[in-house]
């Protein structure tokens, strides 16, 4: 800690005995810094901020896509183009010595970056321009900035208020065109697709078409075999009660010994057993069945003409049996023909595969140009209704919060804390030449570093005696330093006291 409180001695002792200098580099760094500062434009920020309703109830009750709010959005976004920005150059001073093209790409590009639009709110919007011509004064700067930001107004007005009614009418024109161009075009498709389904009617409607159309085949199909087994159902169970049901009903005294009536009396009792399930092999079935060839034998040889009158149940079954074996021919023909048009549409695609896919093409096209021409129709008269609402009433409103400021104090550059900087600035380059000097010089500035470096005991110093001549030189030399000193000071104050009262004096 005494090391470095020795150094801390020595390098103070080093820096005032050489002051002269350090005050000589200090007043010489201040100059030069206060020149450059000088030389630095005042740059002057003009600010407005405007406020955009976009509430469109009409519009939104409507379902007009689009509105006010993709104008403001258009709009921020281009309002510093290079066409805008031209507009603003050419109707203000900025445009005044702009002879050349090039001149005036250069002046577009520094208005670009001294020109901002930012959004605060959805609908509140601020337009700021910094203007900072060295060829102008502080109050032509300052006039020059309001110019900007009230041109930015203007054609922000000019935009929007105005409305874009001529590019709604030229939008209409330009869809017009195209709904003509796809009319051709899709009238063209519609006519090759007509005459390629008239000459393959199988493909009619391409893969799509024809996938549809053997869905249809197959779902037709499955009901049709549905309907087939319930018909054949029905008939076996129609045959079932004909074979249980007698032709001639056995009554009255000369049927009583009638072979033929016992015969089928028999054969109604196997029909109802076999009905029942039972096998061949069953006892009772085996018992009826001897009977039945034995009863038959015996009406062999009686009469024909012997018998019972006819059985009117057996008659309508067999009515009925007739109906439904119609039906189950009618479901079978009707399979069959089924069958056949599946087979010839699924033989079709794979015998002409080329065909198959120039169908699908031709399908897909139309469709393709179809959708494109109803998307087309829509957007037209979206456009013309949202052209009749804008010619009726307008929801865009504009309205200016804060006009544009004309600036009173420059926004750039700093110029007190650039002038409190250099003076710090010029001070600490004076103490550090002052303390470069120092060290470039093998003295010792105390005893105790004297014998740290020498290594060496140091038995004394002797001391700096001056004369009263010599003292009072001193002190006028001191006088004359802190003189110096306060003079620098002094003119750093009157700069900052000359910078208030030129902005003072901006009108």
């Amino acid at each position: 800690m005494n090391e470095v409180f020795e150094d801390l001695r020595a390098a103070v002792f080093s820096v005032w005995r050489r002051r002269w200098l350090a005050l000589g580099v200090a007043w010489g760094a201040c100059i030069l810094g206060w020149l450059v500062v000088a030389m630095i434009p005042n740059a002057y920020e003009s600010n407005a901020r405007i406020y955009v309703q976009l509430d469109d109830v009409l519009a939104e009750q409507l379902k007009i896509a689009g509105g006010a709010e993709r104008d403001i959005t258009r709009v921020r976004q281009t309002l510093t183009s290079s066409v805008n920005l031209e507009k603003v150059i050419r109707s203000t001073r900025l445009g005044e010595e702009i002879a050349t093209q090039r001149d005036m790409e250069a002046a577009i590009e520094n208005l670009t970056e001294s020109v901002a639009v930012k959004s605060q709110e959805d609908n509140l919007f601020e337009l700021s321009a910094e203007i900072g011509r060295s060829d102008l004064s502080d109050a032509e700067n300052a006039a020059l900035a309001h110019d900007v930001v009230q041109k930015l107004i203007d054609i922000f007005r000019e935009e929007n208020i105005a409305g874009n009614r001529g590019e709604v009418a030229e939008t209409i024109v330009f869809l017009d065109q195209q709904l003509e161009e796809r009319k051709k075009e899709l009238e063209a498709a519609e006519q090759r697709r007509l005459t390629f389904e008239a000459e393959n009617p199988d493909l009619i409607g391409g893969a799509d078409g024809v996938s549809m159309r053997l869905q249809s085949l197959r779902a037709e199909s499955r009901d049709v075999d549905a309907d087939l087994a319930a018909a054949q159902s029905a008939l076996a169970a129609i045959n079932g009660q004909i074979a249980g049901t007698p032709r001639t009903i056995i009554g009255g005294s000369n049927d009583t010994g009638s072979a033929r009536g016992a015969l089928m009396q028999a054969q109604s009792q196997l029909a109802s057993l076999q009905a029942r399930g039972l096998t061949d092999s069953h006892p009772d079935v085996i018992a009826i069945k001897k009977q039945v060839e034995l009863l038959r034998k015996q009406a062999a040889g009686e009469n024909p003409n012997a018998g019972g009158s006819p059985n009117p149940a057996y008659t309508a079954l067999v009515s009925i049996r007739s109906e439904r074996q119609a039906n189950v021919q009618a479901l079978t023909a009707r399979k069959a023909a089924l069958q056949a048009d599946l087979s010839a549409l699924i033989a079709s695609q794979a015998n002409e595969p080329a065909v198959a896919a120039e169908a699908n093409r031709i399908s897909r096209d139309y469709q393709v140009l179809k959708d494109k021409y109803d998307e087309l129709l829509k957007d037209r008269e979206e456009m013309r209704l949202r052209g009749q609402v804008e010619n009726e009433r307008s929801s865009f409103k504009f309205e200016v919060i804060d006009p544009p400021t004309t600036p009173r104090s420059p926004s750039a550059p700093n110029r007190p804390l650039l002038l409190l900087g250099v003076l710090f600035a010029g001070i600490a380059a004076g103490i550090g030449a002052a303390f470069a000097m120092g060290q470039l010089r093998s003295t010792f500035a105390t005893t105790a570093k004297l014998e740290r470096v020498m290594d060496l005991p140091v038995l004394g110093a002797i001391s700096h005696t001056l004369t009263d001549a010599a003292r009072e030189l001193e002190r006028k030399r001191l006088k004359q330093f802190f003189g110096a000193t306060g003079a620098l000071a002094g003119l750093c104050v009157l700069l900052l006291a000359i910078e208030f009262v030129q902005r003072g004096m901006v009108a």
